[in-house]
């Protein structure tokens, strides 16, 4: 017997177990479809099992398991990753890499929630030397496969010429210079509380400290415009932008994957690319980007010494 594509509100009110009454509030307070047809409510079954699936306590539709072709990249901005993603899908007919700019650790709390299958990220430890193993550890309870990215330059964006001479940290305080920030959680803002506090200033003292932009592009455009007269950020955007740029230290950029997840066909899809000419020609015309050690895995030390 073929399934009735409509059904009425005595048959919603047999499904959902309540009393045809309830079935009204339902509609009014809970979104119930339905539909009113010569004086009658009507109620497509489809729309009203989605309707029960999507009011489920604890249940969520997770995207990872939606196809086995879709490449989910979650965390840091970054220009290179930007243009990669970008080669990718234009040479991949069965594969597809979409990305989320939600700052690092916005990238590792993605990954403990098996929202994304890759975390983008830069957050440096507190011995200034190695990155993310500290974050992802203390986050998803054990280290990931940490494979590196690439490398890149980190420093203050400033207008061409350098008017307001700046030269270091120190100089964001007390001059009257503007500041463009970036949001908590980023790797970038991470790395300019830490030059700071080492420069023995406070964020008081730096104006604009509270003004915050989502990626690098936005800290150079805002200098650009002339909105800010300083911003942290890499060198890839000053370049770009005709910028000048004040470098403070280069960094680690690395892809977090889930140990589980590792081997899946479109995570290693992705990662096999960036062996390949067409990523590695990427670099050809930006600034800032060393990329000799992309596609390794990194370990921390303590794994190395055993």
């Amino acid at each position: 017997m073929k399934t009735r594509e409509l059904l009425n509100t005595k048959e919603v009110a047999g499904l959902l177990n309540i009393n045809e009454k309830m079935v009204y509030s339902l509609i009014s307070d809970k979104g119930l479809p339905a539909t009113k047809v010569t004086g009658k409510w009507l109620f497509p079954r489809k729309l009203v099992e989605t309707w029960i699936q999507n009011n489920t306590v604890n249940h969520t539709e997770n995207p990872l398991h939606a196809d086995p072709g879709l490449v989910i990249i979650v965390g840091s901005n970054d220009i290179l990753l930007e243009k990669a993603i970008g080669a990718f899908n234009r040479l991949q007919d069965r594969y597809l890499a979409v990305f989320g700019n939600a700052g690092s650790m916005g990238g590792i709390i993605a990954l403990k929630n098996d929202r994304c299958h890759i975390a983008a990220s830069h957050l440096m430890e507190t011995d200034e030397n190695e990155y993310n193993f500290e974050a992802a550890g203390r986050t998803l309870g054990r280290i990931p496969a940490v494979v590196n990215f690439c490398r890149r330059e980190q420093g203050i964006i400033v207008a061409s010429g350098n008017p307001k001479s700046i030269l270091t940290i120190s100089d964001l305080a007390g001059k009257k210079i503007r500041m463009i920030n970036r949001p908590e959680g980023t790797g970038t803002r991470l790395l300019f509380d830490r030059e700071i506090e080492k420069a023995g200033i406070t964020k008081e003292n730096i104006i604009g400290y509270e003004n915050e932009v989502t990626s690098h592009m936005a800290v150079g455009l805002a200098v650009l415009s002339k909105k800010a007269d300083a911003g942290i950020g890499i060198r890839a955007v000053a370049s770009l932008l005709n910028l000048d740029f004040v470098p403070l230290r280069w960094e680690r950029f690395d892809l977090l994957i889930s140990r589980s997840r590792f081997f899946e066909q479109g995570i290693q899809r992705f990662l096999g690319f960036l062996h390949e000419m067409p990523f590695t020609g990427l670099t050809a015309g930006l600034d800032g980007y060393d990329i000799k050690d992309c596609g390794r895995m990194r370990y921390p030390a303590t794994e190395l010494n055993r």
